[in-house]
């Protein structure tokens, strides 16, 4: 019989490591947060914390010896697939496991296993590993295209283009924005779509692989803006998305909740991406659902029962972005955010800023998804990411 606490180590402690820090202190468990940076969200919350390059072998290694956690969760991209591979053959459970970490943070891994291994519809794509390449690419998928690092996280160097002369361009954003050192990119048709939805996908060790309701979400630069459950999809697209996602799920193994995204095209369901933990657009499940996407990961890898999943209430989120830098931060119209009824504020607690940085979330409920997205998009409107180093800030309009 398993027995409590475990020990959960976390590998990223942004804000969604946070809310599953959270979830899992909440059944008992102790908690280790590391991430490249202090003070990250998770670590607020967290038994203990570590600041380390997770890219690193030898750093990676030292800390997981150091704790000898029970369970290794993997919540970013940037991480040692190596040594996670290591620590599981020894016998400490990867979540879900080290494959489907190592495929899954590498575009050309789960698309090559999507589209040729299992035999999924994806958008038309290939790889360059020069400017002539791209060039090439290009014409041959057709403009307009997505120009994207194979290893990133959250949108970063992903570009839209639309014409040749931005090809350079679009090379350079991409290897910047690139996990690690990367001399390729992935090239991607843009499909004309009615509606991008994540189909939350739970696996569970001794049970039925369970979907939530799908939710639909806008992006901008490939980053998530906003999101809404339940989404508008018929009952033919939503069982042609849960047997594509069981498809993949049952592929990549493991336990755990999975973000899998696809596009709705007329009558076409098209996979998109998967992260095999919690996925940003979730976030609105804080509020949608009976049990949240991170009580259901959290639940899925401790090995404990899930009941149904059901959307309580319709709902939508809306993100509160950062428009300058600062090395402290404050945020103003807290309080105005507050005002209607239904309506939460989740502050991510990131201790600095820098344009377009995602620093919090606002989540409401109401009788329809249209009517939760005007809420939620009124108080993330609201709330100003401001200079918490600035003496002049009232004291009573700012929340450190």
């Amino acid at each position: 019989m398993r027995t409590y606490p475990q020990q959960l180590m976390l590998l990223g402690s942004g804000e969604l490591g946070k809310e599953v820090a959270i979830a899992a202190k909440r059944l008992g468990c102790k908690v280790i947060a590391c991430d490249s940076y202090a003070e990250a969200p998770a670590m607020q919350v967290a038994d203990h914390s570590e600041v380390i390059d997770m890219k690193d072998h030898h750093q990676l290694k030292r800390i997981i010896y150091k704790y000898m956690p029970d369970l290794i969760v993997p919540e970013i991209e940037a991480i040692s697939v190596e040594t996670l591979n290591e620590f599981e053959i020894e016998g400490t459970t990867v979540i879900p496991n080290a494959r489907a970490t190592a495929i899954t943070m590498n575009r050309e891994k789960i698309r090559t296993l999507a589209s040729k291994d299992l035999g999924i519809k994806t958008a038309k794509y290939g790889y360059a590993s020069n400017k002539t390449e791209l060039k090439d690419l290009a014409y041959e998928i057709g403009f307009p295209i997505f120009v994207k690092p194979l290893m990133s996280s959250s949108g970063k160097g992903q570009s839209l283009i639309h014409i040749e002369s931005d090809l350079d361009k679009a090379w350079e954003i991409a290897i910047k924005g690139a996990r690690g050192k990367s001399t390729e990119v992935i090239v991607e048709e843009c499909i004309k779509f009615d509606l991008e939805i994540t189909l939350l996908t739970i696996r569970q060790k001794n049970g039925e692989t369970l979907f939530c309701p799908p939710i639909g979400h806008e992006q901008s630069g490939g980053d998530y803006q906003c999101s809404w459950q339940p989404a508008s999809i018929n009952q033919l697209q939503l069982k042609e998305a849960e047997r594509i996602a069981k498809i993949i799920t049952d592929n990549l193994g493991g336990v755990g909740l999975f973000g899998v995204e696809f596009f709705i095209s007329n009558d076409e369901v098209i996979f998109s991406e998967l992260s095999p933990r919690p996925h940003d657009t979730g976030l609105v499940t804080l509020a949608s659902q009976n049990l949240n996407e991170f009580e259901l990961h959290t639940r899925a890898i401790l090995g404990l029962p899930i009941p149904k999943v059901i959307n309580i209430s319709p709902a939508a989120s809306r993100v509160i972005l950062a428009k300058e830098t600062y090395s402290k931060v404050s945020y103003s119209g807290v309080d105005i955010g507050l005002r209607e009824e239904n309506t939460e504020v989740f502050i991510f607690g990131k201790p600095t800023s820098k344009k377009g940085r995602r620093m919090g979330v606002c989540i409401a409920t109401a009788r329809t998804v249209s009517e939760a997205r005007q809420k939620a998009d009124n108080s993330s409107s609201a709330i100003k990411v401001i200079d918490g180093s600035s003496k002049s800030v009232s004291q009573n309009s700012e929340f450190n």
